[in-house]
């Protein structure tokens, strides 16, 4: 008896540990901390279920450890019509009630809240903000068809108004996911499917492909940045203007080199002749915080490699590798930095 106790306080310290292991990483992306209106409902639904779940764990724990530290009765009472807690009256009413009743209970709970949750989650909205993103190998393209403006792996939103994604993909399945606004939604080849959410709190937020679709499935990733409606609204403003010109000498080395080299090929840049849709618009890149969908971190030297040697920061990337001097390298990374 001494050692099945023993046991299941290991099993129990065991299974504590993972749980604080697993929430000691500050830097996920927090579920269960929801700053929009999808995410939430499913928050909601999740800490629903696991009540339930953690109630029900409780008593039949607690009914396991009485048995384990009472044991059986040798002889059972003489009165059989006292209902004591091993008499056969108890054990029929423990397996209609704890069998059947209460798990027929629970789950009729559940259901009723997934079908009021999904629908919930699903309905239109007037007004909406419409986004059209792409699945691709291994990135993200983010259009605005009412600005018009396209851009890569970061999203821009009001703050409190309906957004309405609409997603596919053009290879294979990836799934859209930025846990602390909405759930998971696939992207499918030839299929457009729509996530409606409303973001409530301005921040920046972290989303991930939650399909594996590859080598770099891992370095698929991308930014939502909530901002107030005021700050929005300037946001869009600023992607309406024509582009700027290079600021300096050395940036406009950097675009001449840019336009004579393959990059112009695959690349987009707004106002000027790189009208390329291989590979992602860099028309605002100075702005984003990452380069290749989380691949590496967008700082100059960063930035100097990946244009040079792409697939040396994300193997498997389609971007080839680039020969070029030292000082176009320098130039087109000024180039590149002045577009925000």
């Amino acid at each position: 008896m001494a050692t099945r106790t023993r046991a299941a306080f290991v099993a129990l310290v065991v299974a504590a540990t993972l749980v604080l292991a697993g929430c000691g990483n500050s830097s996920s992306p927090d579920m269960l901390d929801p700053k929009g209106s999808e995410a939430k409902h499913i928050a909601g639904v999740w800490w629903l279920m696991f009540g339930l779940a953690a109630g029900v764990y409780l008593i039949v724990g607690g009914l396991i450890v009485h048995a384990i530290l009472r044991g059986r009765r040798r002889a059972r009472s003489e009165d059989a019509s006292v209902d004591a807690p091993d008499s056969p009256r108890f054990d029929d009413r423990m397996i209609t009630y704890g069998g059947v009743v209460v798990p027929l209970v629970i789950l009729f709970v559940l259901a009723v809240v997934t079908v009021r949750t999904t629908d919930a989650v699903r309905k239109p909205a007037a007004n909406a903000l419409r986004i059209d993103v792409v699945g691709k190998r291994w990135w993200w393209a983010v259009t605005y068809p009412a600005i018009p403006f396209t851009t890569a792996n970061d999203i821009h939103l009001p703050a409190g108004r309906p957004i309405e994604i609409r997603l596919t993909s053009d290879n294979v399945i990836h799934s859209f996911w930025v846990p602390q606004l909405a759930g998971k939604v696939d992207t499918i080849p030839g299929q457009t499917n729509v996530l409606r959410f409303s973001a409530q709190k301005p921040g920046t937020y972290r989303g991930e492909c939650a399909e594996f679709c590859g080598i770099q499935h891992a370095h698929m990733g991308f930014v939502v940045v909530v901002q107030t409606e005021g700050d929005f609204q300037r946001w869009v403003a600023e992607h309406q203007k024509p582009p700027l010109e290079p600021a300096s000498e050395l940036a406009d080395e950097g675009q001449i080199a840019f336009q004579t080299l393959p990059c112009a090929g695959c690349h987009t840049v707004a106002g000027t002749s790189a009208q390329g849709d291989l590979g992602p618009a860099l028309t605002d890149l100075g702005e984003r915080p990452y380069l290749g969908a989380g691949a590496a971190t967008n700082t100059p030297s960063q930035l100097s490699q990946w244009i040079r040697d792409a697939p040396s920061l994300k193997p498997g990337v389609l971007m080839p590798r680039i020969t070029m001097t030292d000082a176009q390298a320098r130039a087109i990374v000024a180039y590149l930095e002045s577009l925000d």
